[in-house]
């Protein structure tokens, strides 16, 4: 895997190329947990906080092999965390009065707060609420993710030999002795490749205290960010391609969309319909322009 040279974070674009197969990447809550749909193309899309959780998820067993998170890798926005607590740390490790903090107390909080959780510093943390540890501008954004075909959902009708309560079964009856069953329904996508675009802002990586190290870390996240989280639900996913645009100028030494536009992907065979990575072709146009190097991470 390439590594960032230096300890400052360079300004960056890039594009992730990950897929799906015979599962459902980022149900939506408000659908029956059917696949996330744009209504008028009928293009699949997975959420930018979908993906931000993949890369926390991995960061937190990638640091905390011995149980315990390695020091400035704790994660914020945990499972089960109770947010108010975390802000409560800060001032506590500071000893900081955090119910009559002084002027100034804020940013110390806000700093310790960058300095200890992983995924504060990389995409930022409004930290306000109850305790306040102040607000954070992530140097690291994503954007939804969006597939580069409609997808087709199919519904399916799953049966569980069991019922959930006593009620359930008196309902049911003694039909057939011994056999209870639940229906269901389970929603997949036969095969989808899905794009994401994502920014690195190497200004507010200064102020958060986001670094090389933690860019490196970034990237073999998005790399590897589906092979510890596998489920039925999901099916098969995986990081296919991830092209980095490095600018030598931190303000950019060329507009964003036309960088990410040189990246095209296409369906080999538009007559038949997608079942793998391998009926994609993904090109490369034009070499990068003056002042950006293109890295291909995977």
């Amino acid at each position: 895997m390439s590594k960032t040279n230096g300890t400052a974070v360079p300004r960056c674009d890039f594009v992730l190329l990950f897929d799906v197969r015979n599962g459902n990447p980022n149900g939506d809550p408000d659908a029956g947990n059917a696949p996330r749909i744009d209504p008028e193309t009928g293009h699949g899309l997975v959420s930018d906080v979908c993906l931000k959780r993949k890369v926390r998820n991995y960061v937190t067993l990638r640091q905390n092999g011995d149980g315990k998170p390695a020091k400035g890798y704790d994660i914020y926005v945990a499972e089960r965390a109770i947010l108010n607590q975390q802000h409560e740390r800060a001032y506590e490790a500071l000893k900081l009065n955090s119910e009559r903090p002084k002027d100034g107390d804020e940013e110390k909080a806000r700093q310790w707060m960058c300095q200890t959780f992983f995924d504060v510093r990389m995409f930022g943390a409004v930290m306000s609420t109850g305790v306040n540890a102040g607000q954070v501008r992530g140097p690291v954004q994503f954007t939804f993710a969006r597939s580069i075909d409609p997808i087709v959902s199919l519904e399916q009708s799953i049966t569980r030999m069991a019922v959930t309560t006593e009620e359930e079964a008196k309902k049911q009856g003694e039909r057939q002795s011994g056999q209870r069953r639940t229906m269901g329904r389970k929603e997949i996508i036969p095969y989808a490749l899905y794009r994401c675009h994502g920014f690195i802002n190497p200004f507010l990586a200064a102020q958060t205290g986001f670094s090389a190290v933690d860019l490196d870390l970034l990237w073999e996240s998005l790399a590897r960010m589906f092979e510890l989280d596998r489920s039925a639900a999901r099916g098969e996913m995986a990081t296919q391609k991830l092209f980095v645009f490095e600018h030598d100028s931190p303000l950019g030494s060329a507009p964003a969309h036309k960088l990410l536009d040189r990246v095209k992907v296409n369906r080999k065979n538009e007559a038949i319909p997608s079942r793998s990575f391998d009926d994609y072709e993904v090109k490369l146009f034009e070499p990068a322009p003056k002042g950006v190097t293109l890295r291909e991470v995977l």
